[in-house]
């Protein structure tokens, strides 16, 4: 089983910290985000996983090495220049079987077999894993038509099923990757309706935070402790 992590970005929105260290880098506890996420892909039956980087890619390279210490192969992918979220897929080798493709900086606890097994059950040219995020606005909403008011909702919650992230892809979604060329994953899955081809989702309603921004890194730092067995059942 074979996946690709995402680990090439500058994370700017962590800086100062990123500055030094690249983000997937950035320690939850006693381990880097990374190493929580290769452990959890070992325990769900990956075993071949690509990085790709660019920014800081040494640092990766010394710290997972050829990946046996987590119980995994571990390649690089490089790009010699930003190639967005899903530009790096079109440098990876032998993509000839279904593949994962993540972030490299969530904190979940997302069955990524589960997400699997869904996938090739459902026979889609890729699956999206979603996550259910509530949005409350502390503010009355009016409605309203040609000026004049319909309805006045105070301080709605709306909800929004969201991008985790985490995606299943089959090796066909190559010929919609331009070699050499900037292309982010919502522009992929686009092209991808477009052409008529079969995205689904994947609801998830476990834990999951992308931990991008100094909140939400504090917030996954305090997560991990206090819940370890629940990201690393085995730790």
């Amino acid at each position: 089983m074979k996946a690709i992590i995402l680990a090439g970005g500058k994370g700017t929105r962590l800086a100062p910290y990123t500055t030094v260290l690249p983000k997937p880098l950035m320690p939850v506890g006693d381990m880097p985000i990374l190493e929580v996420v290769l452990r959890q892909l070992a325990r769900h039956g990956f075993d071949d996983v690509t990085l790709a980087v660019g920014y800081l890619a040494e640092l990766l390279m010394a710290y997972c090495g050829d990946g046996s210490k987590f119980g995994l192969h571990i390649s690089y992918s490089r790009e010699e220049k930003p190639l967005g979220t899903a530009g790096p897929i079109g440098l990876v080798q032998n993509l000839v079987e279904p593949f994962l493709v993540m972030n490299g900086d969530l904190l979940t606890t997302i069955d990524f077999s589960a997400l699997w097994q869904y996938h090739r059950k459902r026979g889609a040219i890729a699956t999206l894993a979603t996550y259910q995020r509530d949005i409350k606005i502390d503010l009355g909403v009016i409605h309203s038509e040609d000026n004049w008011v319909t309805d006045y909702v105070e301080k709605p919650t709306y909800h929004f099923s969201v991008s985790t992230g985490i995606y299943i892809f089959q090796p066909s979604i190559l010929e919609y990757i331009p070699a050499g060329e900037r292309l982010d994953l919502p522009e992929l899955i686009l092209k991808l309706i477009k052409e008529q081809k079969k995205v689904n989702v994947f609801p998830f309603n476990g834990y999951w935070l992308d931990i991008g921004r100094h909140d939400d890194y504090e917030t996954a730092m305090q997560q991990f402790d206090a819940n370890r067995k629940e990201f690393l059942p085995e730790s």
